[in-house]
């Protein structure tokens, strides 16, 4: 089971950011007095899960702020092993969420070394009431905001704010600033626009189609828009489609009987039916075969499932999420992607924009990793110095989010305990990135006897700059600088420029 208790809002009131808090329990009594304690108040958000493997699962998928754990809910014995577990687990791996055990009365010793053991912020014993557990879920979150506002009090103590080696700017303000949905962390307009659409496309049940360059955060995304939809109680599934053959494919979705095909040695069910009522999450949907597309067409307009070698129809009611870093609209005009099928798919249409278009987010990406990271291999770092910063905004990062992620986790793992990430920690793709002489202060020495050797060799140095941080994706260089493929072929050509 998996519940969802949205508190409603008020009318006429400024609308806050919403609160998670995950509850993980099978008794009916606490959950009920869980959902009246909550709507008492506004902004909350209520995720029930049975179990402590669901509730690693929905800790990884959604963004809380509070998680909460019935002691003798996950171990049928009565151990409460399970749940005493999962607490000591989230303590390392979600610090920043604050953990609250209920218990009953005949656990009370093995719940109180079980609040010890995982730090829990409060110890509470059966029967609550709803007035005692909306105090406890608010002074909890209220201790949880406090605590975040004393660590970054903290940092700007430590750091000597006269030192332009720090950024000292909105990222470390308590007041916050930076915004995220669910696992999708932003602070630039195109994502925050984006974002909006996206809640739009939640509240649908239309199918939704995301396009975006590799390491953008297309899973993300769709992960986001399955949890604030009304779906969400329902299962989410992931398929990618590249690289896989047809027969692979349909039986993956559409499942198959046994002796279907060469190697069918048991029925399978099929994603499309084991998610029935849920979402279907569909990345690399450009990769498909032409018959597959049309299975999918019937599938997306009559919701019918015929697995591999069966005669049989079945019928299920899914919400496909589709997703493409090509763009399907050249692939339909090249024939090589059904019109029909690109326009169900297109019920809600979503482009992430490339990270190098959004050099806003860069520097709240690199705390929000930076954090991640210090935790998982155990060390602390104060911050990150502004010429890092600054070197990564000048890096292009054709493998996007992801790859900035990537980078941030090593300069964590080589930095040195209890001090800062440098320039000196970066990795050398993004150093070389950053021409000598400040070219991230947009400070240029430009040679030439008159103004038209200088302007030629402005443009060189930019378009090898361009070049260098797309590591010669010619595509991704002629985009970021307005240029067509051909104008910066012409370029190349003409400034004899070549790859190193």
């Amino acid at each position: 089971m998996l519940a969802v208790i949205v508190s409603s809002r008020g009318s006429g009131k400024p609308l806050r950011p919403q609160r998670t808090i995950i509850l993980v329990s099978t008794d009916q009594r606490l959950i009920e007095t869980a959902g009246e304690a909550l709507r008492r108040s506004v902004d909350y958000r209520l995720v029930v899960c049975d179990d402590a493997r669901q509730a690693k699962g929905r800790l990884q998928q959604i963004e809380a702020h509070l998680l909460i754990s019935d002691h003798l809910t996950s171990d049928r014995s009565g151990s409460g092993e399970e749940s005493a577990d999962l607490l000591v687990d989230a303590r390392v791996s979600h610090p920043r969420v604050p953990r609250l055990l209920i218990a009953s009365p005949e656990a009370a010793e093995a719940g109180a070394r079980t609040a010890k053991a995982a730090a829990a912020y409060l110890f509470l014993i059966k029967p609550i009431v709803p007035a005692q557990l909306e105090i406890a879920i608010k002074r909890a979150l209220e201790l949880n905001e406090l605590s975040r506002r004393h660590r970054i009090l903290s940092r700007e103590l430590r750091i000597s704010m006269d030192d332009d080696i720090f950024d000292s700017g909105e990222k470390l303000s308590v007041k916050g600033g930076v915004s995220q949905f669910e696992k999708l962390v932003y602070a630039s307009p195109k994502m925050a626009e984006l974002v909006a659409e996206a809640k739009q496309a939640a509240a649908t049940e239309l199918p939704v189609l995301i396009h975006g360059e590799t390491g953008t955060g297309k899973e993300l995304l769709a992960r986001a828009i399955h949890f604030n939809s009304s779906r969400m109680n329902s299962p989410l599934h992931v398929q990618n489609c590249g690289g896989m053959n047809e027969e692979t494919l349909h039986s993956e979705l559409f499942g198959h009987v046994r002796g279907g095909f060469t190697g069918a040695v048991a029925d399978r069910l099929g994603l499309f039916r084991a998610a029935d009522g849920g979402t279907v999450f569909l990345d690399e949907i450009s990769e498909v075969s032409r018959n597959f597309q049309v299975s999918l067409l019937r599938f997306l307009q009559e919701g019918e499932v015929k697995p591999l070698g069966s005669d049989k129809i079945f019928h299920s009611n899914v919400r496909v999420v589709a997703a493409s870093n090509r763009s399907l609209e050249e692939m339909v005009e090249r024939g090589e992607f059904r019109r029909d099928l690109y326009y169900r798919l297109k019920g809600f249409a979503l482009s992430i924009p490339p990270l190098r278009e959004r050099p806003e987010d860069i520097p709240v990406l690199a705390e929000f990793f930076l954090e991640k990271y210090a935790g998982v291999v155990g060390r602390r770092v104060i911050g990150i110095t502004n010429g890092a910063l600054d070197a990564l905004g000048a890096y292009g990062f054709p493998g996007n989010v992801r790859e900035l992620e990537t980078e941030v986790q090593r300069m964590v793992a080589v930095a040195d305990q209890g001090g800062y990430v440098s320039e000196r920690h970066l990795s050398a793709a993004v150093r070389e990135a950053v021409p000598s002489g400040g070219a991230a202060t947009g400070h240029r020495a430009i040679e030439g006897a008159n103004l038209k050797e200088m302007v030629e060799n402005l443009e060189r140095t930019v378009v090898r700059e361009a070049l260098a941080r797309t590591r010669w994706n010619q595509s991704q260089a002629a985009n970021a600088l307005g240029l067509s493929r051909v104008g910066l072929a012409n370029k190349i050509k003409r400034y004899n420029l070549q790859a190193e």
